[in-house]
């Protein structure tokens, strides 16, 4: 990389010019920025997976999307759009699609980077960081979860049978987390 053209901001910025301990600096910040991982993002499949269970739910005759209680609580934590809870989401809650799509987006983005702080740098497929998001999404569980710890052991296959003890809302089985977790456990060993 010519780092000519940075250094030569930078003496215009100060209006003076670098002294060696500028120029060591600059290397190193430099070089510093350009090691920064790339962060961890779900793919299409795996989006395609967390749309397909949370589903856009209660959508409107005039298109706009209503808050809808838990399904194993009947009532919090109340849900809109693409499974998003939290602060400010209640009876009465009404979002448009657009905003269901970009609560969606900064999701994706902060439960990956959540998923990626929880397996540090365990060998990981794409599928298998896009069903480990998936049961994030769902459960807000990847610190915690007996399958994050057999993952990281590199344990594959027992990580993949723990999807299945994740079946539970409200002290019950619920059969959408039953395939939920079947799918999320295929995707991660691999299967289509």
């Amino acid at each position: 990389m010519n780092r000519h053209p940075i250094f030569a901001v930078v003496r215009h910025l100060l209006a003076r010019p670098l002294w060696p301990d500028d120029v060591r600096a600059l290397h190193s910040a430099i070089d510093a920025a350009l090691e920064l991982p790339t962060p961890r993002m779900v793919s299409p499949e795996g989006v395609a997976l967390i749309r397909r269970f949370e589903g856009l739910a209660t959508v409107r005759s005039d298109g706009l999307v209503e808050a809808y209680p838990d399904p194993g609580t009947g009532g919090e934590p109340w849900t809109i759009g693409w499974g998003a809870t939290g602060a400010g989401i209640g009876p009465g809650t009404v979002w448009t699609r657009a905003q269901c799509d970009a609560r969606l987006e900064a999701d994706l983005a902060r439960y990956a980077d959540e998923v990626a702080q929880a397996i540090g740098d365990a060998p990981t497929s794409q599928q298998q960081f896009d069903a480990l998001v998936s049961f994030h999404y769902n459960t807000g569980a990847i610190a915690r979860a007996t399958l994050t710890r057999r993952h990281i052991a590199g344990d594959q296959e027992g990580a993949a049978d723990e999807f299945a003890r994740w079946v539970y809302a409200g002290g019950k089985v619920m059969k959408g987390l039953v395939r939920r977790r079947e799918a999320e456990a295929a995707l991660y060993r691999g299967q289509d």
